[in-house]
């Protein structure tokens, strides 16, 4: 593990809001994956795909993707049951990165730079560990790898509701007891330490996307069961077997980026060093007064090390070439 590095802030291109990246719907084993991209502007742009985390949607990259998208040649899609994506059999770890490892290989992109966030990164330590072929660089931020402690997040507050039997219809009935305004602010506010760097049209945009949740029926069943096959990843962990996510990231190859928020409320602050510490070629990038989701917040510092990172490992690869 090493410190990470950043790009210089003014070779990024002049802070804007772009609005979200055109979407569409894609037939993938029988249902629908909802896909969005960000067209390459550079030349030589590379591959590259953005998972969302638990309650996210591919709409969470748009900033990141477009200060990146000179480098990378940008595609973010929805998990089963989330954003725009029609309902999946399983909600677990595997199922999830089987499901993006179906989306590259459909594609034909790969190998690509993978990104993600919370339980996207988790699902990225598993594609990338049990395909490498698939993968060029790694870019984790606050990743949901396993910890036990949940008074370290706000979602331990759900740990009762996966004892209830059908706890997915009491989260359907609480969900629609609030106004999407008002669960957007909740879900912001756990979510993000300081709001006054979301913008107004990132605001709506969030509102927007409550009001999908609420018009989805399998919207609730997804989140529980979801969380649910979360928490049970989180156990296996530590126990023996070839599932466990730390085991699994420990076999990671790929130069990997690590970026934690020292204010994240959702995933504890422990787990991004950790992570950093255990996949081998590995930086580490902690963000102060930064919450769980760093790509919305301070896109501009994410994209700055992450271009840093992908400057590094495209020099050791032309350095590599030249020996050979």
């Amino acid at each position: 593990m090493k410190p990470a590095s950043l790009w210089p802030d003014e070779q990024l291109p002049a802070h804007h809001v772009p609005p979200p990246w055109p979407g569409r719907g894609v037939r993938l084993d029988g249902t629908v994956t909802y896909v969005r991209d960000t067209p390459a502007t550079g030349p030589d742009a590379e591959p590259a795909l953005y998972v969302h985390g638990l309650g996210g949607s591919a709409q969470n990259w748009t900033d990141l993707a477009g200060l990146l998208a000179d480098r990378l040649d940008g595609q973010a899609i929805d998990l089963p049951g989330f954003g725009r994506s029609e309902p999946g059999r399983r909600y677990t770890i595997p199922a999830f990165a089987d499901r993006v490892v179906r989306w590259i290989e459909h594609s034909d992109r790969g190998p690509v730079h993978l990104f993600g966030n919370s339980l996207g990164g988790a699902v990225a330590v598993r594609v990338a560990a049990l395909r490498p072929e698939l993968v060029r660089t790694l870019t984790l931020i606050s990743p949901a790898l396993p910890f036990l402690d949940f008074r370290r997040s706000l979602q331990g507050r759900m740990l009762p509701l996966l004892a209830i039997p059908r706890g997915e219809r009491l989260a359907a009935w609480r969900l629609a007891q609030l106004a999407p305004e008002v669960m957007a602010r909740q879900v912001m506010e756990a979510c993000i330490a300081d709001l006054s760097r979301i913008s107004e049209q990132r605001h709506r945009e969030a509102v927007e996307e409550i009001r999908i949740r609420y018009e989805a029926t399998h919207y609730a069943a997804a989140y529980v069961r979801t969380f649910r096959g979360l928490v049970a990843s989180f156990l296996r962990s530590y126990l023996p077997g070839p599932d466990s996510l730390w085991r699994l990231a420990a076999g990671v190859r790929a130069p990997t980026l690590v970026v934690g928020g020292r204010q994240d409320r959702l995933v504890d602050v422990r787990v991004a060093p950790q992570a950093a510490r255990v996949i081998p070629d590995s930086r580490l990038l902690m963000l102060d007064g930064v919450g769980h989701v760093a790509q919305l917040e301070v896109p501009r510092t994410v994209a700055r090390a992450v271009l840093a990172l992908l400057t590094e490992t495209g020099e050791s690869a032309e350095r590599r070439d030249m020996a050979g």
